[in-house]
């Protein structure tokens, strides 16, 4: 018996930053081929899908369709229409985030907005950070779209959406609410999109402080590749080993279990 769906990472798995990661690309392949389920779960909320499906397609060599691709803003649009505390945010974060936010029907406010949205803005401005500070501190619902102290590019590892949580989570004594890996929220409406049961399910990326841990929380078996941020001589010292752990994801075999 093989695995029946697959949640997959993207950056630092199925390519890196700018960089073709052709084994990645061959993998989806596969998967098309053997008509497996799959969805491509990832924290990056820079991007629409439609922008996600672009890309992979034009620099990536990956064909896949809309539906196959669930953001960590997908699932925070799912979190806030679920909370129904209100119609109104203020969001640090770029397109993809705000965009979809926006056309979910809540609008932009500064001074007393029911959620303050935050993910990875490479623009990001003190000013905006002040803002954001001063609405949680009257009471607005902190939501973190992702917990990703950093992020693999060609450059190194850059700093991520989690490490804007860190500064405002010091600045206001408040602890957001994380959507994304490796968090339940975004796991759990990955699977129901995949219509796969959580034992026939796999986990599949790079890192393992989110793609490889919201596996293990979730009761989910894993896949570690190593072409991203977790390093091979880290393995010894994880706290909970992945099921499976590849240098490649060419060296899999899909009818493993």
């Amino acid at each position: 018996m093989a695995y029946k769906g697959y949640l997959i990472d993207l950056d630092g798995t199925i390519y890196k930053g700018n960089e073709r990661i052709p084994a990645g690309e061959q993998f989806i392949a596969d998967l098309q081929e053997r008509q497996i389920p799959y969805m491509l779960v990832t924290n990056n909320t820079t991007r629409t899908p439609e922008m996600v499906q672009d890309m992979l397609a034009t620099k990536f060599n990956v064909k896949t369709p809309l539906e196959t691709i669930y953001t960590a803003t997908l699932a925070t649009v799912d979190y806030m229409n679920d909370m129904k505390r209100g119609k109104t945010a203020y969001v640090i974060g770029e397109k993809g985030l705000k965009t979809a936010i926006e056309a979910a029907g809540y609008v932009h406010e500064e001074e007393n907005p029911a959620y303050v949205v935050v993910g990875l803005d490479t623009q990001v401005t003190y000013d905006q950070l002040a803002v954001a500070t001063l609405a949680i501190q009257k009471g607005a619902f902190f939501i973190g779209t992702n917990p990703d102290l950093n992020i693999p590019t060609e450059r190194g590892l850059m700093p991520g959406a989690g490490s804007l949580l860190a500064l405002l989570e010091a600045a206001t004594r408040v602890s957001p609410i994380i959507i994304g890996k490796p968090e339940a929220v975004i796991m759990n409406k990955a699977l129901d999109r995949l219509g796969v049961k959580r034992e026939e399910a796999i986990m599949v990326g790079d890192n393992y402080l989110t793609d490889i841990t919201a596996g293990i929380k979730n009761d989910i078996d894993t896949l570690l590749v190593l072409t991203g941020f977790t390093k091979k001589e880290e393995l010894p010292s994880l706290p909970i080993q992945p099921t499976h752990v590849l240098d490649s994801l060419a060296d899999w075999s899909f009818d493993h279990l």
